[in-house]
């Protein structure tokens, strides 16, 4: 008993994990969960808006709409391997490895978030799409659509950003293999929500 005891007080006494995880990766543990809330609230009022709005508009068509978004999603995953393999090369000590895989990863970041303005561009010039209206009739379609896909798109940018500190940190010798590993979960996090965006907001609103 008096060994627990001990054991305990250590754990909770500073400088130890007494939920036996660094205090790195629990915080960015504790802001997954409370933005995957966030996005998870968006998406249930998109579908909602979708299903209770009986003109609901389907604009998007199988080519070049669809296929293009794909094209972003296939980029997305893809970085998202890269990622892993950063992770996998750091916890082998192999910086040069990982920095590589990292800026492999910023890469398919920012050639998403390219793609996605593009497709922005296309459907605010060409289609007059806006956040406040469009030519199909129910204005919610554009608040809905930009402000998940804004919000993602953010989230994506940041997470491009921030690899960029880490690859410089490894790079120099800062960063150790749990900054790496934090810096992939929050990527795999953003990889993952767009797995949800891309069938609801996408592919159940193709033109038939």
């Amino acid at each position: 008993m008096a060994s627990e005891a001990k054991a305990l007080g250590s754990a909770w006494g500073g400088g130890g994990s007494p939920f036996a995880i660094g205090s790195k990766k629990f915080g960015m543990w504790l802001f997954i969960v409370s933005d995957a809330l966030t996005f998870s609230a968006l998406l249930a009022t998109y579908t909602y808006c979708r299903m209770s709005t009986a003109n609901w508009p389907t604009p998007f068509h199988f080519s070049p709409s669809v296929i293009f978004s794909t094209i972003m999603t296939l980029v997305l995953l893809s970085s998202s391997l890269t990622m892993v393999m950063g992770v996998h090369a750091m916890a082998h000590g192999n910086r040069k490895g990982a920095v590589a895989w990292i800026l492999a990863t910023m890469a398919g970041g920012a050639g998403f978030v390219i793609l996605h303005l593009t497709e922005w561009m296309h459907l605010i010039r060409d289609e007059k799409v806006t956040p406040f209206g469009n030519p199909w009739g129910e204005p919610l379609f554009g608040a809905t659509f930009f402000g998940i896909t804004g919000l993602h798109m953010t989230h994506v940018t940041i997470g491009v950003i921030y690899l960029g500190i880490i690859a410089l940190g490894v790079g120099r010798g800062k960063f150790t293999y749990e900054d790496v590993e934090v810096s992939g979960l929050y990527w795999h996090f953003v990889d993952l929500v767009w797995m949800f965006v891309f069938p609801l907001v996408y592919l159940m609103s193709v033109k038939m």
